[in-house]
């Protein structure tokens, strides 16, 4: 597995995007362009289907060197034998979740806010979502916008990896990078793509020339 703490884009499925196009489908090009982070993420289908997408995708990721995550389903993680789980707001507490997971999984949780932020690294998170950054149509957050400057902030104070999400385009992407984020994740602008190896690409080489920049 790639060193999850270097982890530079994680692309998050949804089938709801492309009709047609499995959760298998997009992670299979999208570790073909070079993510180093895939995510499962549907708050639609069954726990049995869910699970044997789970386990193909855990596999692919395995033969590949790539991070596997299962979104809010720390049951599925567990089952898929996951790398980890991530966590939203609203689902288990990062304590409870981390007794449950065991010390050698990952833990990852989405943040709205540095008081959020700093909250989950207290309680055992690996590593910290944060956003929307931008705008985003993708996910009904019920937040606005916390923009790079947030990013910044939460940098100066915690030294754990950040991952930025929410609105992360090609033409926004080294902005993100560069102001302290240690990677992004990426719904909608890949995995809603005509080529999701290709568009994978493209971000990969855009964060590059930003870490390159440094």
């Amino acid at each position: 597995m790639i060193p999850w703490k270097t982890c530079r884009l994680c692309i998050i499925t949804d089938r709801e995007l492309r009709r047609g196009r499995s959760h298998l489908d997009s992670a299979v090009q999208a570790v073909q362009g070079g993510a180093s982070m895939i995510q499962l993420r549907d708050k639609v289908a069954g726990p049995r289907q869910l699970l044997r997408e789970a386990r193909q995708i855990a596999q692919l990721c395995r033969e590949r060197g790539v991070c596997f995550i299962v979104n809010d389903r720390l049951d599925l993680a567990l089952a898929a034998d996951a790398d980890g789980v991530h966590l939203g707001q609203d689902d288990l507490p990062p304590r409870n979740a981390r007794a449950l997971l065991g010390a050698d999984k990952i833990l990852g949780v989405s943040t709205h806010s540095i008081e959020q932020a700093l909250r989950a690294a207290e309680q055992g998170a690996d590593y910290l979502g944060i956003g929307p950054v931008f705008a985003t149509v993708t996910k009904a957050t019920g937040y606005e916008p916390v923009g790079c400057d947030t990013i910044r902030q939460l940098r100066a104070r915690i030294d754990i990896p950040i991952v930025a999400i929410g609105g992360i385009r090609l033409s926004n992407v080294g902005e993100v990078i560069q102001s302290g984020a240690t990677g992004v994740a990426v719904i909608s602008a890949i995995v809603g793509a005509d080529d999701i190896t290709a568009t994978t690409r493209a971000f990969v080489t855009a964060i590059q020339q930003v870490e390159q920049g440094r």
